[in-house]
């Protein structure tokens, strides 16, 4: 007979640790190897953005999916189902001989990522649900989630340059096998599935095939013009899978994805717009700064990487800045400052030039634009729960995940293809800084896109009253 495992939390603890560095790296420890990628695989300019685009669709297309398969099937099961998944398709990954090969792999591990990421919180949330240890458990998530986020362009860097770009992918596989040890020990045996409906899978099926579609369509531009048939086919194809999908999720699913009556609550519906556009310009900029950096300045990977590193750090003190603030700010304040201060930075980052140099012209608006983005992670967070029933938090937070992953590979997408278009045929270090100048400075209009979202669309609210801790009565919030 099978010996059933009892949740012993420090396990479970280290399991989701593990879990949340390994996602939150693997968002950007591909980045500074895109160009090694390129060269060893044969991916065209608008062809390499598949590399990104194939894990971000699946990854936010699929989360709410994963989310409901984790509540109805057991979180230890769809965890280690993730983890198993995430950590075969690395492997596969750094084995690819050809550019259809990675993509395929980075779309498993998106399908990877959406089981585990939801499944590892939830049982955060269960193992630890009040008084310190939660606070503690809560700590450690946090900052595994900087870590990943900070060391993942370092160690991007320094794979690519001293091991090979494979590295970048093979390094997932340890960390999966470690965590996947962890969970399968830590980790209590989860109850019989529930009985009834199923997890609405024909609503994910719809959503992540249509939004594919609208991404394949605007790439593909580069190749058939917008009111080609083959663009305009490919986008009406597109246009009737998304509207199939809100078709099914208003009449048909029993248990649809997400609830469509959550976007009438105008914080919900401003902070994932909001979120969506942010998430956009983000990885746009993130993309043309890396590909600047390498094959316009001459950087190596290892060197690119370091230079990544002020960018990470300014992200943390803007969440640290948040955080204080927040007691005297509104959330929609904040938005609207760090807003400001992202697009600041990436307008200033469209200023690069073929002869430019890293104190002079990255440097500077990589601090700006990083504490610019670290204002707005907790308050956009905050707003897109606000007034939320309690059954529907988990979804609303869900729902906000997707939204930046969409929209990252929306966003990449139409500013690849614009900045493609300005590199024109033949790529040389000035057309290519050309490029990559429109796409950054695109960037900088989605923020302020998403500023007036937060201005127009979010109300006015007061920041929270903080704990009391003295006894001595709180003052008086200030109004946005």
């Amino acid at each position: 007979m099978t010996k059933i495992p009892k949740t012993r939390p420090g396990l479970t603890l280290a399991a989701v640790a593990v879990v949340q560095f390994m996602v939150s790296l693997d968002l950007s420890v591909v980045n500074v190897g895109l160009p090694r990628i390129a060269a060893g695989l044969g991916f065209s300019s608008v062809g390499l953005t598949w590399v990104i685009h194939a894990y971000a669709l699946t990854f936010g297309g699929l989360l709410l999916l994963g989310g409901k398969a984790a509540d109805r099937y057991g979180h230890r099961r769809i965890l280690l189902f993730g983890l198993g998944s995430f950590g075969l398709a690395s492997l596969l990954g750094g084995l690819s001989q050809e550019p259809g090969h990675l993509v395929a792999a980075r779309a498993a591990q998106g399908i990877g990522a959406a089981a585990l990421a939801p499944a590892a919180l939830a049982l955060l949330t269960a193992t630890f649900p009040t008084g310190r240890a939660r606070v503690r458990a809560f700590g450690v998530w946090s900052a595994m989630n900087a870590a990943g986020g900070a060391l993942g362009v370092l160690a991007g860097g320094v794979l690519t340059e001293y091991a090979g770009w494979r590295w970048v992918m093979f390094v997932n596989v340890p960390m999966a096998a470690c965590a996947l040890a962890l969970a399968w020990r830590g980790v209590s045996a989860d109850p019989p599935a529930a009985r009834g409906g199923r997890p609405d899978v024909p609503g994910a099926v719809l959503a992540t095939a249509g939004l594919t579609l609208l991404v394949f369509g605007i790439v593909r531009t580069d190749q058939y013009a917008w009111t080609s048939p083959v663009t305009l086919t490919t986008l009406v194809v597109a246009a009737v899978l998304l509207a199939a999908f809100v078709h099914v999720e208003r009449t048909t699913a029993r248990e649809p994805l997400i609830r469509l009556g959550l976007f009438a609550n105008r914080s919900v519906a401003g902070a994932n717009a909001y979120n969506l556009l942010v998430g956009a310009a983000m990885a746009s900029a993130f993309y043309f700064v890396s590909l600047y950096l390498q094959r316009v300045l001459g950087t190596g990977a290892a060197l690119t990487g370091v230079m990544f590193l002020p960018f990470a750090l300014g992200v943390v003190v803007g969440s640290v800045l948040a955080v204080k603030l927040g007691y005297r700010l509104a959330p929609r304040t904040l938005l609207v400052v760090g807003g400001l201060m992202t697009a600041t930075g990436f307008a200033w980052f469209g200023l690069i030039s073929p002869d430019g140099a890293f104190l002079a012209d990255v440097l500077g608006p990589s601090i700006v634009a990083s504490v610019g983005f670290g204002l707005c992670l907790a308050p956009v967070v905050s707003t897109a729960t606000a007034g939320v029933a309690a059954h529907e938090a988990g979804t609303a937070s869900g729902l906000l995940n997707s939204s930046r992953q969409i929209g990252a590979s929306l966003g990449l997408a139409a500013l690849g293809t614009a900045a493609h278009d300005r590199t024109g045929p033949i790529a040389t270090p000035a057309t290519l800084s050309d490029g990559y100048a429109l796409g950054l400075t695109l960037s900088a209009a989605l923020l302020v896109a998403a500023v007036l979202i937060a201005l127009t669309v979010l109300r006015r609210t007061s920041p929270p009253v903080p704990a009391e801790r003295t006894g001595e009565r709180a003052p008086l919030p200030a109004r946005d």
